[in-house]
């Protein structure tokens, strides 16, 4: 029955008991004058159909704000672009906004007082998933509170829609179930994104941390804030150390300024800048040169930081300089070759014809003899000339390697005495036996023991041990000294600093112990001294 009929049918029976009621109580009582009496009644029954009138207007002013209100919610709902479902504590639908409806395929459908399980009934496609929404349901009653989850909707092109779902359980005083408020959202695009950026973001990190270089991020004032694992093996510092210090502390202070510029005018003009051979700081000391880039982070066109490159390039740098000494080598050895041929033919017939006059005079002639030894000398610059052409097959046997010094020292003994040079040979008592070409291994120990004499050495100190199975040789003088620049330019053709010299000597001295599988170096201080120590190997290979 509506509220209207409920409304006149109370009013008709109140009026009907009132009149009867107190007609028969006039009587009863007989209370006087009945006219009287009767205004009376007609006075208190106007008062009180006029509460009644009232009460009524009341009602319907609340009903039909009620009505305006329930408008405003069911436009305020069809107009979201979220699912809106109200519903009663048996499950009952009350109130579902478009969105919803269309979603499951319910806009020709009477919903209201119905089910999950009955709705499902009226679509095949959303059956399965208006069932668990029963469960689902049940879960959020069950709990007694607020719940949220996200639930992926099929829908009939193949696609899926993702749902942020968010059910409200209302429950009356007694704590009987009163009503479901659920709302969901739909995420679907926002999933997406987050899919997009995730993978964007292990994309980036796949690029930042597996780089075959060095990458890292700084903040405007050059503070390191990120690294990949590359950094340690280029400097020799770890992670935890680097974190926090300015990228500047591992750059040599020759090109730190350089480094700074670079840096600044990125910030300034927004753009890549780029460094070659930056000398790096390294923890242990090596020598290791990059390639720098740094690349602006920019962000609502402000730049916020920088990425930056490093290059390893020391291996290159080294590689091209031993391609330039090779080359040269390559031009030395075709020239020496062809000096060393046409400088032998005249030489066979010039030492020939002094010999042919030495035998024929009758008196021993001193000229000859000088004129003999600079021959020979000659013959030998040219043998030191050969040894710079194409390699040549050496014949190796076994010697002891104290006798090819002491050979040298007695050749030597005068050029010594006459510089005021002393030696001191140290060896063991065993035989320091090495398979090795004896004649080569006298011209490198001719060859450094006369840079020692031309450094202004007043003592040399030759030492021979067996170690393992090698056999060291050292050579150690008090003479001038050579800079850290020079060492690193040692054994390059034609790089002297005498003023007759041509860099060969010691291009020939590499050349031989390399020919031997051994290996030289050199420490030196300027103004303290000079030690080479070569090492060869007593296997035979």
């Amino acid at each position: 029955m509506s509220y209207k009929k409920k409304m006149l049918l109370i009013y008709l029976v109140l009026g009907l008991v009132w009149i009867v009621f107190t007609d028969y109580l006039v009587l009863m009582l007989d209370l006087g004058t009945y006219l009287s009496i009767q205004k009376i009644k007609g006075i208190i029954f106007v008062v009180l159909t006029g509460f009644f009138i009232y009460y009524i207007l009341g009602k319907r002013e609340e009903v039909e704000l009620l009505k305006n209100e329930k408008e405003k919610l069911t436009t305020l709902i069809n107009s979201m672009v979220d699912f809106v479902n109200f519903k009663d504590g048996e499950g009952r639908w009350i109130e579902s906004n478009e969105f919803g409806l269309k979603l499951f395929q319910l806009e020709d459908v009477d919903y209201r007082g119905k089910t999950d399980a009955e709705l499902a009934k009226f679509t095949d496609f959303y059956h399965d998933a208006l069932n668990y929404c029963m469960t689902s349901d049940e879960e959020t009653w069950q709990a007694a509170k607020v719940t949220r989850c996200e639930e992926v909707i099929p829908l009939p092109n193949g696609d899926e829609k993702t749902f942020d779902t968010i059910k409200v359980p209302l429950f009356k005083p007694n704590k009987e179930r009163k009503g479901l408020v659920v709302i969901g959202r739909d995420i679907t695009e926002r999933k997406l994104a987050e899919k997009q950026m995730k993978e964007n973001e292990l994309k980036y990190k796949s690029l930042f941390k597996y780089n075959p270089e060095l990458v890292f991020m700084v903040d405007l004032n050059g503070t390191i804030t990120d690294l990949n694992p590359k950094f340690e093996p280029l400097t020799a510092y770890s992670d935890d150390e680097a974190m926090g210090t300015p990228i500047f502390n591992y750059i040599c202070e020759k090109d730190k300024t350089r480094i700074f510029e670079a840096f600044n005018a990125v910030i300034k003009e927004k753009r890549a800048k780029t460094n070659r051979e930056v000398a790096i700081c390294h923890k242990e000391g090596k020598k290791v040169i990059a390639h720098f880039a740094f690349v602006p982070i920019i962000i609502d066109n402000e730049t916020t930081g920088i990425i930056g490159y490093a290059t390893d390039i020391t291996q290159i740098l080294e590689t091209e300089e031993k391609l330039k000494t090779t080359e040269k080598l390559a031009v030395i050895g075709e020239l020496a070759a062809g000096i060393a041929h046409e400088i032998r033919n005249p030489l066979t017939s010039l030492k020939g014809f002094v010999q042919m006059f030495q035998s024929e005079s009758k008196k021993e002639n001193f000229i000859h003899t000088i004129m003999l030894d600079e021959l020979d000398r000659i013959n030998s610059i040219v043998s030191e000339l050969l040894v710079l052409s194409r390699p040549q097959e050496i014949t190796f046997s076994k010697k002891n390697i104290n006798h090819s010094i002491k050979d040298v020292l007695t050749l030597l003994e005068s050029e010594m005495n006459l510089h005021g040079v002393s030696v001191d040979f140290q060896t063991e008592d065993d035989p320091t036996l090495l398979d090795c070409e004896p004649n080569q291994f006298k011209q490198l120990f001719i060859n450094l023991l006369k840079n020692a004499i031309e450094a202004e050495a007043k003592n040399i100190c030759i030492h021979i041990k067996k170690q393992d199975d090698s056999i060291i040789v050292s050579i150690a003088d008090n003479g001038q000294g050579i800079s850290e620049e020079r060492i690193k330019k040692l054994g390059e053709p034609f790089y002297s600093e005498k003023e007759k010299g041509t860099g060969l000597g010691l291009t020939v001295s590499f050349k031989i112990v390399e020919a031997h599988n051994g290996t030289i170096k050199y420490d030196s201080k300027v103004g303290t001294g000079t030690t080479v120590t070569m090492t060869f190997p007593t296997k035979e290979d």
